[in-house]
């Protein structure tokens, strides 16, 4: 994740010096939570945060139970991996139903915090657990704000409530509560307006729609990218409205993490969930003790199952286990791949996930997107015989799938040969004959 990305980097290095370690001093745990104490520093967390973090680190480190330990080394990153949960706030808060239909969740936030599209992400993670949902527009200064979550219920199927017309956010509100309990919805969403910075008018017309709403959660939707600004920020809407917890957006931009490591701290306010991309997939719900593993290099190995749980259907990929193996995988079935893979989010964040993949190896490296729209617009420009028997495919069918796919001769060439080379691989894999003596090392796959 890039917003952890040096922190991970440097804590990543400390952990891996201490695995080695057979024995571990005093002077060691000093110069430890040393370098451990600047590498958060370094990532904008909060200095009274560090200095308590790092001090309950020096006292449960210093303990007979770790000096004389046989494996002491390992204790210390034990403690390391429960502090750094607990920093995060130790248990996942999931968001509360109220026990009376409709369930109101009042989304705030400063301008540019993305906070229109994180109400229909939100609004799609409930949508999964069945429930009807409506989103609301009470956005009525920002131009485009109401047109913009319009936009995006469309894109969800999701009802929009809005009122163009009226300037009236409190009765709007009122008038979309009465228009769900009519339509028996479950949850209704507020998108509430934001401004470039916290004033009274501001706070006072979020109080007034808080009053006449009652949400059941207020989530303060915080700008990772803004640092230490996001804590104070986060401080002020908790001091005037009393938030139930925050939603850290643009965690995949590139940011130092501070903010993430901070405002649970400083708010005693739970992380509900992170935003990690624009797509509208692309948010998790918060779990301190998956995020910290990550932040230590140690992977993910939950959020990536799951994941794959919601978006790999597991009847197709039985099925094109069975290709595999007798060599009747085609290039439609790759593409129905691409886009499996496409639905769990960008492969940079995958990798990340997957624990002993070395996250130094992956700085600087980027998944081209577009590669995989390229991959997809050749595929789809043969006809269904050449996907089925790519072998037909001669140079001339070849030169009118590059022109119909705006693409090169040499590019559909490359793709059929890392297909051709990917099907080898796939079949050794699972236990086909392949090709004895091939080296699959340095195939690239053809996206």
């Amino acid at each position: 994740m890039a917003a952890f990305e040096g922190l991970s980097s440097k804590l990543g290095g400390i952990i891996k010096k201490l695995r080695s370690k057979g024995r571990v001093t005093e002077s060691d745990i000093k110069e430890i939570t040393r370098e451990i104490k600047l590498a958060l520093l370094e990532a904008d967390v909060n200095y009274k945060v560090v200095k308590e973090f790092i001090n309950n680190i020096q006292v449960l480190a210093l303990g007979d139970e770790v000096i004389k330990s046989l494996t002491p080394g390992q204790q210390i990153i034990k403690i390391v991996n429960e502090q750094l949960i607990e920093l995060l706030g130790g248990n996942n808060e999931e968001l509360t139903i109220a026990p009376k239909a409709p369930t109101v969740y009042m989304l705030c936030g400063l301008q540019g915090t993305g906070k229109t599209t994180t109400c229909a992400k939100v609004a799609s993670l409930m949508r999964k657990k069945e429930k009807k949902v409506l989103l609301c527009a009470l956005d009525v200064y920002r131009p485009a704000a109401i047109d913009q979550l319009v936009t995006l219920g469309k894109q969800l199927a999701i009802d929009v409530y809005h009122e163009k017309d009226n300037k009236d956010v409190v009765k709007i509100a009122k008038n979309a509560l009465s228009y769900a309990k009519k339509n028996l919805i479950d949850i209704v969403i507020l998108d509430t307006a934001g401004r470039l910075h916290i004033d009274k008018d501001l706070m006072g017309e979020l109080s007034e729609v808080k009053k006449a709403t009652s949400p059941t959660e207020i989530l303060l939707i915080v700008d990772a990218m803004t640092g230490q600004d996001a804590v104070t920020v986060a401080n002020s809407f908790n001091e005037l409205l009393e938030i139930t917890g925050v939603i850290l957006s643009k965690m995949d931009g590139d940011t130092r993490g501070g903010a993430a490591l901070s405002v649970k701290k400083i708010t005693n306010k739970p992380i509900k969930f992170i935003t990690t991309g624009e797509k509208l997939n692309d948010i998790e719900v918060f779990y301190p003790e998956r995020m910290a593993s990550r932040i230590l290099g140690m992977g993910d190995v939950m959020t990536l199952i799951e994941k794959a749980q919601e978006n790999v259907d597991i009847e197709k990929a039985q099925e094109m286990e069975k290709k595999i193996r007798n060599s009747s995988f085609t290039l439609d079935d790759f593409m129905d791949q691409i886009d499996q893979i496409n639905n769990m989010g960008p492969l940079e964040n995958l990798l990340e996930m997957m624990p002993g993949v070395n996250q130094k190896a992956l700085k600087g490296v980027s998944i081209d997107d577009k590669q995989m729209g390229r991959t997809k617009a050749i595929i789809q420009s043969m006809t269904l015989k050449e996907r089925t028997y790519p072998k037909v495919l001669d140079a001339s069918r070849r030169k009118r799938i590059a022109k119909g796919s705006g693409t090169s001769v040499q590019a559909v060439n490359k793709l059929l040969k890392d297909f051709s080379n990917m099907k080898l691989m796939m079949k050794k894999l699972t236990g086909g004959k392949g090709k004895k003596g091939k080296s699959y090392n340095k195939m690239k796959l053809p996206f």
